[in-house]
């Protein structure tokens, strides 16, 4: 009986094969808990809910120090302090100032001289250097997947022909080799189209190092477009929040003005009854002075005819 090992998720047994690599899940928590990647920080974790979209670490930086900012260096939303992302900061503080990255050419790649090894020598940032052993590691499962298959056709072949196979068969796989061979001058012309309209893409790649070929090439320039795409959705999404912080502060400029304007009306309301009360009660007083003057000039003629 086959050994059988635990999904490390659900914790049920399944043979080895049905397990994924690394994490080792099973095909439900695979799908039940898919590896994406954080909004903010953009490094792969594992999925808890759909609702989930920033990863462990973010969510207690969001916590305790609010929404992050664009880094500096490498424009990913992940500054919670200052105006740099921990990667960025740590990694400036390792290798000292970054340089321009060969791929995406931002202000972003830090020399590590062990990873340039891993990426044939190239100056890359971090998404980059991601993208291009992601590339690497595609194109060694598709050599392996391709070895593998013309091995088993030969050995195919081998056996059918020991076994007395008829000249149909052979002319079947005649015709299958053939459309092989006429099917590759297209595909390499295809590719050829695609390095050169590829301005933004160095069309150099494949000739860098015999561990690159064309799979890396539209591996590379796949990434590169869905990190154009993620580029142009955040610059969307900084234009959106500007233009509702600017809509906001108009707003509150207009309350502030109608409140000021009502507070200035009502000031001069006040001021102007406050100004009628003591007009009127200046009037009185003149009014009881003339009074007093009257009688004491009264009082005075008085005193004069009396003897």
């Amino acid at each position: 009986m086959a050994a059988l090992y635990a999904c490390t998720k659900c914790h049920q047994r399944f043979p080895f094969e049905a397990l994924s690599q690394g994490q080792q899940l099973c095909k439900e928590c695979r799908i039940a808990h898919p590896v994406v990647k954080c909004t903010y920080c953009r490094t792969e974790y594992q999925q808890e809910s759909k609702t989930n979209t920033i990863c462990k670490k973010c969510a207690q930086n969001v916590q305790l120090y609010g929404t992050p900012k664009h880094c500096q260096y490498c424009n990913i939303i992940a500054a919670f302090i200052g105006n740099k992302c921990q990667r960025c900061t740590n990694s400036e503080k390792k290798y000292g100032p970054p340089y321009s990255c060969e791929q995406c050419k931002q202000q972003c790649a830090f020399d590590r001289k062990d990873d340039r090894k891993k990426v044939d020598g190239k100056l890359l940032c971090w998404p980059c250097t991601l993208s291009y052993k992601r590339a690497l590691q595609k194109t060694k499962e598709q050599r392996r997947h391709l070895s593998s298959f013309s091995r088993a056709g030969h050995q195919e072949k081998g056996q059918y022909n020991r076994l007395g196979g008829d000249g149909h068969y052979n002319s079947q796989k005649t015709l299958s080799t053939s459309s092989i061979q006429n099917e590759i001058p297209k595909k390499k012309s295809k590719l050829e189209s695609i390095t050169t309209n590829g301005e933004s893409f160095s069309p150099n790649l494949a000739l860098d190092s015999p561990g690159t070929d064309h799979f890396v090439i539209i591996a590379q320039l796949k990434e590169e477009v869905a990190t154009l795409k993620k580029m142009l959705h955040q610059k969307d999404q900084m234009i959106l929040e500007k233009e509702k912080k600017i809509t906001e502060l108009k707003a509150d400029f207009q309350y502030r003005e109608s409140q000021t304007w009502a507070k200035m009306n009502q000031m001069e309301k006040t001021h102007k009854k406050v100004t009628e009360q003591l007009q009127a009660k200046h009037r009185e007083l003149l009014k009881q002075a003339a009074a007093l003057s009257k009688s004491k000039k009264s009082k005075k003629s008085g005193t004069i005819t009396s003897p």
